[in-house]
């Protein structure tokens, strides 16, 4: 058997499969993405997260959105390495992940908000109940790995940038790379006290940008200096006394 009558056998039965499965009511995007697919997906679900992995971006403001709509957990900070929480910046903070503001099954543990058939994020079938089987939306899965690992979407920020550098307006070339335009422990440094939802911003596609490599690497050379002048500075503390100030390295 061919490859090509391979998958044309496959790609029947799968749709089979998948239309047995479909309930009266689903997100029509989501169907004709799916039977667009050189090997369709065989059931609504996984439709469904093919769909939000093509559209990377969408999938990061919709998470967003959410986010937005459930709000800062009260009495949740942002903080690194407590008792399930992220031991580094690096990683957005995620208050319902955390132990002590879980939502439990039914409620996705990215954005907070309740989760439906299918891990969609709005009850089209009116069932008047979250899933509660189901703890993440299939959007937010997505945007959560966006978020982590930008840099394999290279390509979709590239189109969203018409294949400029955003630093220096040339032609990206292909070894252009994906930067945070506010670096990451700046973030950590002067706005950790911000809404989490505004927070999850500096990992999604507003605070993305891919710069040629080059830029790149002058930004990156130009941030380790940075950093390395506050971490000196740290070590001192300043006071005022009678005769002016006086500069005192920390123990």
């Amino acid at each position: 058997m061919t490859t090509s009558s391979w998958r044309t056998l496959r790609n029947v039965q799968a749709r089979a499969r998948l239309e047995r499965a479909l309930p009266p009511i689903f997100p029509a995007p989501v169907l004709r993405h799916a039977l667009a697919r050189p090997l369709i997906p065989p059931t609504p679900r996984l439709a469904v997260e093919s769909y939000w992995r093509a559209h990377i971006l969408r999938a990061d403001q919709l998470a967003r959105a959410l986010a937005a709509r459930s709000g800062t957990p009260e009495g949740w900070t942002w903080q690194l390495g407590a008792e399930g929480r992220s031991g580094s910046f690096r990683t957005p903070p995620a208050p319902f992940r955390d132990p002590a503001y879980a939502r439990g099954r039914g409620a996705c543990c990215i954005c907070g908000q309740p989760v439906y058939r299918f891990g969609w994020h709005q009850d089209l079938w009116g069932s008047g109940a979250p899933n509660a089987r189901a703890g993440w939306h299939a959007a937010c899965v997505t945007a959560w790995k966006f978020w982590i690992a930008p840099h394999a979407q290279v390509r979709s920020l590239k189109l969203r940038q018409r294949h400029r550098c955003a630093t220096s307006g040339k032609r990206l070339l292909r070894t252009a790379e994906v930067d945070h335009a506010l670096p990451l422990y700046r973030v950590w440094r002067e706005h950790r006290a911000a809404p989490w939802p505004e927070l999850l911003g500096y990992w999604g596609a507003p605070n993305l940008q891919v710069v040629n490599r080059a830029v790149h690497v002058d930004k990156c050379r130009d941030e380790a200096a940075e950093r390395s002048q506050t971490l000196r500075l740290s070590r001192f503390t300043v006071i005022e006394d009678d005769g002016g100030f006086q500069v005192i390295e920390d123990a």
